[in-house]
């Protein structure tokens, strides 16, 4: 006989797109948003941005290294874990600050579970918040003016907004990321351009940041405006803030978000709703980390209980039977 049964394992069927191809993908849509970063806040935020991504390839090497296994940092994981640890960032923190973020990420929240895969959260988020809770002032004080590059001692427009639901900037200057803002947060035209290249590129699911910013919109106008309903301001709702960086480059991530085009929707929904929560009625202005984080950790459950129906089981099955066909 020529031709021959195989046994394999799965998967049967395989994608086209490799691991390295999607995490270049994912580098190229982030660089808009860093190279915006870089303009409106000057040199330091570049020297940020490059001490973030070299600890973080650093670190994977050293501990894949340092456990004997293969070395996998030309995947560019680590370069997307470092690149979005530095943009999440405010402009003026010390420089040792995204070089103990990335590591921390690196090897705490990635590779102590075994890796590129087996993550049960964003690493870079998980460092984000590590940053937090170690340096609060370091987080939530040290701002710049953007072009000027001159230190502020105010606070974000986004905690006047959630205080008056007034953010006292134009559309114009919160597309162009003319506010006070972490470092690839605030262009919102760049974080734009990279979401929309993953969506054209097939590397990640509208849905996530639809249900995301959709759900934080519509709870913006229904409950953002002090003492009044349905009169709050939706656009600043989103356009402030982390969400556009975290709807499309956080929420996505292959690892912590469901498998599921339902389920997929229903994290950008939740994530939306945790984000307004804590922006409106918590004790932090900005709820998008932690937000994130959350569905992270329900994301199993969602897999579990968010499935798609198969033919032959289900209301397939019962209208078949009653028809009379056969429903094994």
């Amino acid at each position: 006989m020529k031709d021959k049964l195989l046994v394999t394992p799965p998967p049967h069927v395989k994608s086209p797109k490799a691991v390295q191809g999607i995490m270049l993908d994912v580098v190229i849509a982030l660089l808009p948003a860093a190279i915006a970063g870089a303009v409106l806040f000057g040199f330091r935020s570049l020297l940020i941005i490059l001490a973030s991504v070299a600890s973080a390839v650093a670190s994977e090497a050293i501990y894949q290294k340092a456990v004997k296994k293969q070395v996998t940092v030309n995947d560019f994981s680590a370069v997307i874990t470092g690149l979005l640890m530095a943009l999440t960032l405010p402009p003026d923190v010390p420089v040792w600050m995204p070089v103990i973020g990335s590591a921390f990420a690196i090897v705490i929240a990635k590779q102590v579970f075994g890796g590129l895969g087996y993550n049960f959260v964003n690493p870079a988020l998980a460092a984000r918040a590590f940053l937090l809770a170690a340096w609060p002032l370091h987080m939530t004080r040290d701002w710049l003016n953007p072009m000027t590059y001159e230190a502020l001692s105010t606070a974000t427009p986004l905690v006047g907004f959630n205080v008056t639901g007034q953010s006292g900037l134009t559309l114009t200057q919160m597309l162009l990321g003319q506010r006070p803002g972490s470092i690839g947060e605030t262009c919102i035209l760049a974080l734009l351009l990279g979401g929309v290249y993953l969506i054209a590129r097939d590397v990640i699911d509208y849905r996530i940041p639809v249900g995301y910013l959709g759900t934080l919109a519509v709870g913006t106008w229904i409950f953002g405006k002090p003492g009044a309903l349905f009169q709050g301001d939706p656009l600043s709702g989103i356009l402030l803030g982390g969400a556009f960086i975290g709807a499309f480059f956080m929420a996505t991530d292959y690892v912590t978000s469901p498998v599921t085009p339902r389920g997929r929707l229903f994290m950008g929904i939740g994530a939306g709703l945790i984000t307004l929560m804590i922006r409106l009625w918590g004790g932090y202005p900005e709820g998008v980390t932690y937000a994130i984080l959350f569905m992270n950790l329900v994301t199993p459950l969602i897999d579990r209980y968010v499935v798609p129906r198969y033919y032959g089981s289900g209301h397939d099955a019962v209208a078949r039977k009653a028809a009379g066909g056969e429903t094994r």
